[in-house]
């Protein structure tokens, strides 16, 4: 092969291999990590994130959501031709927010996130919470005894002889069910009598069943048989949620997926979506599990709408949520109204 031919052909393959770039130059952030030789500044740090890359990427776009969520007001909307009065009012638009739904697993009320949890609904900073038994009870229980750390190798035979639960490395006692059963019989006995005497007392939750707090009503229905669980009225209540929250925009964040997640965007569902969505748990879309199904999924279902700003964090949330209510909803605190309750205790449920 002569020395041309060569040169042509090592110009060919060069070609093809290094395309002309389009410029990606004002298009896209540019990738860069926090820069330590500034110091430790953990609000930088966390606004990094949106240049590192990867799921810190990810997360960073999530509380840009979230913050877009938390500033958004009816008086950044124009005014439509047939609102009422009050919606004409520029005082009453400034106020008018965006409804959060926050979702969660019961496992992450078995970890510390159920703090932060706590902190978000003591200060008013969600409208709308919605968690599986587990969540309910594991926040009541918590109010009786604590959770210790354990370890995730730790054999289940073992800790049942030693009358110890493990949920993933956290160990909950035996014990801790017991106190939550004496604490709750007296509730569902007082509850059963006001049902039968007056019969106006609607009490209703989603999937209530599934948890201790159904192997109380278990046990309960054997001693005092007659108690009624209305979930129909419930899911009256969730749907309504979202229906009457016009002229609102609403906003969804989930941690992890199940019955919450599914409860939330269905809920939305009934007025042809979301405004804004994030999603952070670590299930994968492709077994078809709405656990794992990416914001754009419900985007076909009318869940969220086309026009939403979205993201899904793929991380486990006690990693990642602390850090965006940092940046988010512990950053605007002054903006929410004062708590309910003394901020100091910690033996307080949300």
């Amino acid at each position: 092969m002569g020395e041309a031919m060569k040169n042509g052909l090592i110009e060919s393959v060069h070609s093809t291999v290094f395309k002309e770039s389009e410029s990606l130059e004002g298009q896209c952030v540019k990738i860069e990590g926090y820069d330590f030789n500034q110091g430790v500044n953990y609000s930088r740090l966390l606004r990094s994130m949106v240049s590192t890359g990867f799921q810190a990427s990810n997360l960073g776009d999530a509380i840009e959501v979230v913050n877009q969520m938390l500033d958004w007001r009816l008086a950044d909307e124009s005014v439509i031709e047939d609102c009422s009065e009050e919606e004409r009012d520029p005082t009453y638009r400034k106020s008018v927010r965006c409804k959060v739904f926050l979702g969660f697993t019961s496992n992450l009320i078995s970890s510390g996130v159920r703090d932060v949890v706590r902190y978000l609904v003591e200060h008013h900073m969600v409208d709308v919470v919605v968690t599986t038994t587990g969540g309910i009870e594991e926040d009541l229980i918590k109010c009786l005894a604590p959770t210790y750390k354990g370890d995730f190798s730790l054999r289940g035979a073992y800790l049942r002889s030693k009358g110890l639960n493990r949920i993933g490395n956290l160990l909950v006692p035996n014990e801790n069910y017991c106190k939550f059963e004496d604490w709750i019989i007296p509730i569902f006995d007082q509850m059963l009598k006001e049902q039968i005497e007056e019969n106006n007392i609607p009490v209703y939750c989603p999937g209530l069943t599934d948890g201790s707090l159904g192997d109380m009503l278990y046990f309960h229905s054997f001693r005092s048989p007659g108690l009624i669980i209305d979930v129909v009225q419930d899911i009256r209540a969730m749907n309504g949620e979202a229906v009457h929250a016009s002229p609102r925009k609403t906003g969804m964040i989930i941690l992890g997926g199940g019955l919450p997640k599914h409860h939330i965007c269905n809920a939305n569902m009934m007025r042809n979506g979301a405004d804004y969505a994030v999603f952070i748990n670590t299930a994968q879309e492709f077994d078809g599990s709405d656990s794992g199904a990416r914001p754009d999924e419900a985007v076909s279902w009318g869940k969220i709408r086309g026009s939403a700003k979205t993201v899904k964090v793929h991380c486990d949330a006690t990693i990642a949520f602390p850090l965006l209510v940092a940046e988010t909803f512990a950053s605007k605190d002054k903006d929410f109204l004062q708590p309910i309750a003394d901020s100091n205790s910690t033996d307080h449920s949300s």
